[in-house]
This record gives C-alpha cells, structure tokens and sequence, in this order.
C-alpha cells in the first residue's frame, strides 16, 4: 500500500477535564459525553468514535486524561479519505496529552466504533504521514518507509456520493477476499476476488519502481489499471465513480485516475502532471457536472499545535 497524508485536516481544539470527554462538532448535530470509565454506555452517531478511542487507549494499558474541546474537519465523511481514522487521530492525541498512540490502537477504536474490519493503512498515514512523500507499508510485517514523490500534482475530485462502511458491503468484499484466498470460494467470484488480490500486489511493487524512478507515466497507467480491478475483479465500484474516472482521464494533462478508499461512493484521485493541478480541477467540474474538485498534497500527519 502505497498511501500519503493529504492537506485536508481535521482539527480538534481541547481543553483539560477531570474524568470524561465532552466534546461538539461544528459539522454534526449535537454534544457528545463520555465517562472515561465507562466509554461505551452512551455513544451513538459519532460518539462512537470517541468511545471506541478512549477504549482502544484503555486497552492498550495508556492513561488518557479528560477534555472538552470542539471538532471541525475539511474531510466529508463517507468519502474514502480516512475521515475517521483523522478524527481517531485527533481524539488520541487530546487524550494522550499530545503523544500519538501505535496505528495498531487506532485501527482497534475503528473495529469498536462501527464494527468494520478496517485494515491498517488509513491509521499509519494519518499518523506517520510526511511533507513531499508517500508512505509504503508492509502490512503483513506491519513496517512502513516514506517514499519522496517525483515532481507529480493530485487532485481529489468530490463525486457528491457518499458510503457508510457499517453498511456491510466493506465486510462482505473482506470475507469474500478471505474465501478465496483459503479456497473455500473457487467460484468465477472468487477467482475475480483473487485476481484482484494477486495483480494489486503486483501493482504496488511496480508503483514503489516508478515513484523511484520517478516516472510519472508509469505511475499514472498503474493508478488506471488499479481502478479497473477494483470496478471488474473486486466490484466496489459505482456507475458515477467511473464516469468521473473516465472524465478524469479524458482532461490533457492527467496521467491516471481510479477511486480511493473503500469504494462504493465517495472521491476519485486523479495523478497530474506538475503545475496544472488548478487548471485540470477547474476543467474535471466543467465538464463532468455535479462534481467538485481540489488540488491536494503530501503533508505531515497528525500532531499536536499549542495556541
């Protein structure tokens, strides 16, 4: 997996409390109240999220401390760009006192928030993310390096649809991949399933020698061919992701474009050449109505500012 912290934030500003958390959001409806000692007694919506962090943290043996703060994120939910795992990251480090928590911890929050079994990829690049790179990550060794990127522009492009992973789809595509990769699914399903496993990890091998090599070209034809296995062998795509795909690739100057994150809904990211990431976001909305689009690029990931 070959992942980067992007410039769309999350901030959390958080005083000290005795005892538990309460904390608003100026994106959602509503206070939420949590007991440190008991986080999960009255969480909903959101407020699972909060729970779930302060668990995790409880779990892993940390001392978390109280606060009262207020959220506001630049990051839609339900659109593949890790809003969660960038609000876990918040909420850690005000419980922690500003010291950021192993990825493992986070992903555990995410299983006991909303019950979905996430993998580790959003949680380490929202933490470990870094100015001007990428991240590659060995999820099986669970070690990651930071890559530099070749002179290369992003663009996140807002289809204006949205996917809740608690829905189920996320967790049967997961056990679906699992089926086939134990043999007890040698259905035609289960060979696209497994197709789209092998030939992805091929992919990212071949990604990691281009971003070395700095050939954007080759980055660009991987990034195409990555959405094409997600929309035939994996099947998580949508009609309007891939006509935003198709108008992403139709525009000059980009190099690649597929969906991101769980799929289903939500963005696509499309590779650019350098420079014209304002021109191509303004020419993608022109012709693909309904969508909205932004330049976005590598940043550092979560840490704590004092005011």
């Amino acid at each position: 997996m070959i992942p980067f912290a992007c410039d769309l934030e999350s901030v959390l500003v958080a005083v000290p409390l005795e005892d538990e958390v309460i904390v608003s959001s100026l994106d959602q409806p509503g206070e939420v109240r949590i007991s440190l000692e008991h986080p999960g007694d009255a969480a909903v919506g959101w407020g699972r999220y909060v729970a779930g962090v302060v668990e995790a943290l409880r779990e892993a043996g940390l001392r978390v401390r109280g606060f009262r703060g207020a959220i506001w994120s630049s990051i839609p939910a339900g659109s593949g760009l890790s809003s969660s795992a960038a609000l876990e990251a918040v909420l850690a480090l005000a419980l922690l006192n500003g010291v950021a928590p192993a990825a493992e911890v986070l992903q555990r929050a995410e299983h006991l928030a909303v019950g979905v079994p996430c993998g580790i990829m959003d949680q380490v690049a929202v933490l470990h993310g870094r100015q001007g790179h990428a991240l590659a990550i060995d999820c099986a060794a669970m070690t990651w390096q930071t890559l530099p990127l070749p002179p290369v522009g992003f663009v996140v492009v807002d289809t204006d649809t949205r996917r809740r992973l608690e829905d189920g789809r996320y967790a049967a595509r997961r056990i679906e991949a699992e089926d086939a990769i134990a043999g007890r699914d040698t259905t035609d399903r289960g060979e696209r399933r497994l197709r789209h496993l092998r030939t992805e990890n091929d992919r990212v091998r071949l990604f990691l020698d281009a971003i070395t090599r700095g050939d954007v070209e080759a980055m660009g034809d991987l990034i195409n061919a990555t959405h094409r296995s997600l929309r035939d062998d994996f099947e998580v795509s949508s009609p309007r992701l891939d006509r935003t795909v198709e108008a992403a690739r139709n525009q000059t100057d980009c190099l690649g474009a597929r969906l991101v994150g769980a799929g289903f809904a939500g963005f696509v990211l499309a590779l650019v050449r350098a420079g014209s990431e304002a021109d191509f976001a303004r020419q993608v909305e022109e012709r693909a109505p309904g969508v909205r689009a932004r330049p976005v690029v590598a940043v550092d990931g979560a840490g704590e500012v004092a005011l």
